[in-house]
């Protein structure tokens, strides 16, 4: 369980120090919008997603078993997080994500890291769907501009708020979400090595300041954000309430867990690496319980960042150690004018990684695999996004081993990686 970063110091060179710090701050570029919209879609503060990125992907980067894994907030969790604030308060969240860490300590220990490979892939497939709905129109309001007195969390609920809704339309807001979801995608297209996240998100939003357009922005909406990390500490503990966050703890480690591991998988095949699974598992329980004590979010593996971090240049973890200091030093200087990021902004860059979560180029192969893999991957789909993922992850596992334990005279499929 020895940390890479250890391994690739022995023989680090200065040309690959120069290739990690411009590839982590490349990737800062990036994440620093992304950690402030999921965040905000979280329910959380968006100084809530800087502290998670800052102290926890540096912790991942420094114990992790990944040359170039980039850790931080990921839509992934949103739905969990929503769901734990909105029923336990932002304070149960953080004792949550503190007993998740100590979960995957424990797991990672137990050499617990090789497990992923009896988690069925459609159900992964079904709840990376389901979550990529729920963001999705989660953030239609966001976009739209539209006047909600209450903004139900419940999916069903949501659809006729929504749609009761329709007449509040705010035009400009509209107007400023299209535009960045338009640049977004064209600066992928135009120059895919470029951090054309955060230069969509600051176009859309100096446009909307230079016009003085009626769009609601973080500072509107959240006030100031902080210019420094808070002094850490622990959360309030009690024997009742460390019953009654367990469920949650337990479904933000196992999300931690397989979404690490899920991103370590894709580095290795773009870089024919080879990672530690279970040194990743220890670094993710470090780093959830390194971001509650500073009052973080749950964190893990970011694939995209993971993959941003490969395209820049990354060779050690060396990179992700830069791309959490960079962020620290842009809270530290520039927090006011990230204050300006337009809401519909950060909506349109939510909403196209919501799309790119239900990889859609793979919806044809979803549809021509085995019919009982076909109903598991629905099964998780609905149960993700009309029930809770408490309930998704436990009902598709089981069935998915039931399934398992049926076929099991037949040769197993080889395993094969989500490019997400």
């Amino acid at each position: 369980m020895k940390p890479k970063l250890l391994t690739t110091l022995k023989t680090y060179t200065v040309p690959e120090f120069g290739a990690d710090v411009l590839a982590g701050i490349t990737v800062a570029m990036v994440a620093l919008p992304l950690s402030l919209a999921i965040a905000i879609a979280s329910g959380a503060e968006p100084a809530a997603g800087l502290i998670t990125a800052i102290v926890a992907g540096f912790l991942i980067s420094a114990f992790g078993g990944s040359r170039v894994q980039i850790g931080g907030p990921t839509g992934a969790f949103i739905v969990v997080v929503y769901g734990v604030i909105a029923q336990h308060g932002y304070d149960g969240l953080v004792l949550a994500t503190l007993m998740a860490g100590l979960i995957l300590i424990v797991a990672g220990w137990l050499r617990a890291g090789s497990l992923i490979a009896f988690v069925p892939e459609p159900v992964i497939n079904g709840f990376t769907i389901g979550i990529g709905v729920i963001i999705g129109f989660g953030q239609i309001s966001n976009f739209f501009g539209l006047s909600l007195v209450h903004e139900p969390a419940d999916f069903i609920e949501k659809i006729p708020a929504l749609w009761a809704a329709r007449d509040t339309v705010n035009w400009q807001s509209f107007g400023i979400g299209l535009l960045t979801m338009v640049a977004i995608v064209a600066l992928r297209r135009l120059f895919p090595r470029f951090p054309g996240l955060i230069v969509a998100v600051g176009i859309g939003s100096a446009l909307a300041a230079l016009l003085v357009l009626p769009v609601d922005t973080i500072f509107s909406r959240f006030g100031a954000l902080p210019d420094r990390l808070p002094v850490p500490h622990l959360p309030a503990i009690s024997y009742a309430r460390v019953i009654e966050l367990l469920p949650s703890a337990a479904v933000i480690a196992f999300l931690a867990g397989v979404e690490s591991l899920l991103s370590a998988m894709v580095a290795d095949r773009m870089i024919g690496g080879h990672h530690r699974p279970n040194a990743e598992v220890l670094a993710q329980g470090i780093a959830n319980v390194g971001s509650s004590l500073f009052g973080g979010l749950p964190a893990t593996g970011a694939i995209a960042r993971t993959a941003t971090n490969v395209r820049a240049g990354g060779k050690t973890p060396v990179a992700g150690i830069v791309h959490a200091l960079t962020i620290l030093v842009v809270m530290m200087v520039a927090a006011p004018l990230a204050g300006y990021l337009a809401m519909p902004a950060l909506a349109a860059l939510l909403m196209l990684t919501a799309w790119n979560m239900t990889e859609p180029h793979k919806w044809r192969d979803y549809m021509k695999a085995r019919p009982s893999d076909r109903v598991l991957l629905l099964l998780t789909l609905v149960l993700t996004v009309v029930a809770d993922l408490t309930v998704a992850i436990g009902v598709g596992v089981a069935v998915g081993l039931a399934l398992r334990l049926r076929r099991r005279e037949v040769p197993p499929a080889d395993w094969h990686t989500p490019d997400r």
